[in-house]
């Protein structure tokens, strides 16, 4: 019997609050992707402790917290689209809670971990975990009005990165200040986690996709991969959007790693890196949400190209910094640019991409994530052994391809438009 292709249906009748409460989908969801950050971002910064306190050799460090950072994505990268086809088909909502409650597992086993090889098994985890950053855009994007979408999708792509910095800002005072062991970071990340399954699963309306798509989840899934490598303005979104996660997750991890040179391995070193890859994200990522307006007044790729330019140089001048201060203020520019990249991307997939192929492209929009997660700090692992110098200068030239990329098509439109006739 031959299998059915995808198709799709009108969707149903929304709730009849639906369109009225896109401001409570955007805080709850807003919250369930600031939870996730908290908790991932803590596991990165605190990782190098954790290794330590296991007993791996120094020399060994560098090496090992790369290749366990790129396991975070290993299962992940196979069954994402199974995801989102799956939530547009049957539940957004579900698959949502699904999330939540996974990072739940997962950071318990990471509590829990008394060995590399053990946490190893946690981080693998991580890929039951994924999937859930596109549905609740695309959901957003389905309940916003036009007019505001710019400035919602920067305010929900703000939580991220707000996230990233404040779990490693809480953890270490938790661990220099109150002087908790590191464990007890990964176990309220796994409290918060169920509190977010639970708010998701009494407090938020589900919200159907414009078009219900109908088929297999095989062929579905299989149709919207090759619906996003079929479209050509589509196909240059990911690319860019790639070179911007490959730059983070090759810098990221290695982070912690250029505070210790700065501070050295003392009594203080978790107090540093909670300040620089958590206070000074932070503000870096509260200032992101600027880059909503102006993507609505000036264009989105504007914005973008000058955010990857921004992001390249501060990159760069990381390793060139000579106090955990000046460190701190570099991270603030690059974390907002990195915000911004991810709002501008947002904004571009949801007003260009057909509805019929919005819900499905969107649901894919951490496609690029999961590979960059896998390589990116797998090359910084490679590239460590030249220094630190190397991993930050690698990643800066990510951004500035992103930069070029963007830019120089940009600017040829203008030079087109100005052209006398």
């Amino acid at each position: 019997m031959t299998e059915p292709g995808p198709s799709h249906t009108p969707r149903p009748e929304a709730a009849p609050d639906a369109g009225r409460s896109w401001r409570r989908i955007l805080l709850l969801y807003g919250i369930a992707s600031f939870v996730e950050a908290f908790g991932v971002s803590q596991v990165f910064a605190f990782m190098l402790l954790y290794l330590q306190g296991m007993g791996v050799p120094r020399a060994d460090l560098g090496p090992t917290v790369g290749l366990l950072s790129s396991l975070v994505f290993v299962l992940g990268l196979p069954i994402v689209p199974l995801w989102g086809v799956w939530a547009d088909k049957y539940s957004r909502k579900a698959v949502i809670i699904r999330s939540a409650l996974v990072e739940a597992v997962v950071f318990t086993g990471v509590a829990l971990s008394r060995t590399p090889w053990q946490l190893a098994l946690s981080l693998l985890l991580v890929g039951f975990q994924l999937g859930n950053t596109g549905v609740m855009l695309a959901a957003i994007r389905d309940v916003t009005p036009r007019r505001r979408l710019g400035s919602a999708i920067a305010v929900f792509g703000a939580t991220s990165p707000v996230g990233m910095a404040v779990g490693p800002w809480l953890g270490g005072i938790m661990i220099s200040v109150l002087g908790w062991p590191v464990a007890s970071v990964y176990w309220l990340s796994a409290a918060l986690s169920v509190a977010v399954a639970l708010l998701l699963a009494f407090g938020s309306a589900e919200v159907r996709p414009e078009v219900v798509p109908q088929g297999s989840l095989r062929s579905l899934a299989y149709g919207a991969v090759r619906g996003v490598l079929a479209d050509a303005a589509v196909r240059r979104l990911f690319v860019v959007f790639g070179l911007a996660l490959f730059a983070r997750q090759i810098a990221t991890p290695f982070l912690p790693l250029l505070v210790e040179h700065l501070t050295g391995s003392g009594s203080g070193v978790a107090g540093a890196i909670g300040f620089v890859t958590g206070t000074a994200a932070l503000v870096g990522g509260l200032a992101s949400p600027v880059a909503g307006p102006l993507g609505d007044r000036f264009g989105f790729r504007p914005v973008l190209a000058v955010s990857f330019a921004g992001g390249a140089v501060g990159l760069a001048a990381m390793p060139l910094m000579p106090s955990v201060g000046a460190l701190a203020l570099v991270v603030v520019v690059w974390s907002a640019c990195v915000a911004a990249v991810t709002a501008m991307v947002f904004g571009l997939l949801a007003i260009e991409v057909p509805p019929e192929r919005r819900s499905a492209t969107l649901n894919l929009v951490y496609l690029p994530l999961y590979v960059a997660g896998i390589v990116g700090p797998s090359i910084g692992a490679g590239l460590v052994g030249a220094g630190l110098g190397a991993v930050f200068g690698g990643a800066a030239v990510m951004l500035a391809i992103g930069a070029v990329a963007v830019g120089v098509p940009l600017a040829m439109t203008v030079a087109r438009r100005l052209r006398p006739a």
